[in-house]
């Protein structure tokens, strides 16, 4: 069922999100204090790929204050805006029935855009 959910979301607009991260990571890896956000949003355009069957799990404190502060620094230059967008999509795809399914993957790419550092990306 996961692939079938993952093919139907790379048709109707999936390898849009998965393409605006990875461009996004290549125009903020230019620079070298832009690469640790780079590799978030590559991170981002992984789930934004194939969501169907992947969670997104805290891991355990491996970078302490580091993670607290870049995740702070991801915020301030753009994340809640990011977060915001996907809240957006994910209310109006959960109006119709069809939609939720989908709507709740947008949902998962919220949590994870509001604050990336200190996350992974596990298949179940």
């Amino acid at each position: 069922m996961n692939l079938l959910l993952n093919i139907l979301w790379i048709i109707l607009g999936g390898w849009l999100v998965c393409l605006e991260y990875l461009v996004s990571s290549l125009v903020l890896m230019i620079t070298i204090i832009g690469i640790p956000f780079g590799v978030q949003t590559i991170k981002l355009a992984m789930l934004g790929l194939c969501p169907f069957g992947c969670t997104v799990e805290t891991t355990p404190s491996t970078g302490g204050c580091l993670n607290i502060l870049m995740n702070l620094i991801w915020i301030l230059c753009g994340g809640v805006w990011i977060a915001l967008t996907h809240v957006g999509l994910g209310v109006l795809l959960c109006i119709t029935i069809i939609g939720i399914p989908f709507g709740r993957q947008h949902f998962k790419l919220a949590a994870l855009a509001l604050t990336p550092f200190g996350k992974r990306i596990v298949n179940s």
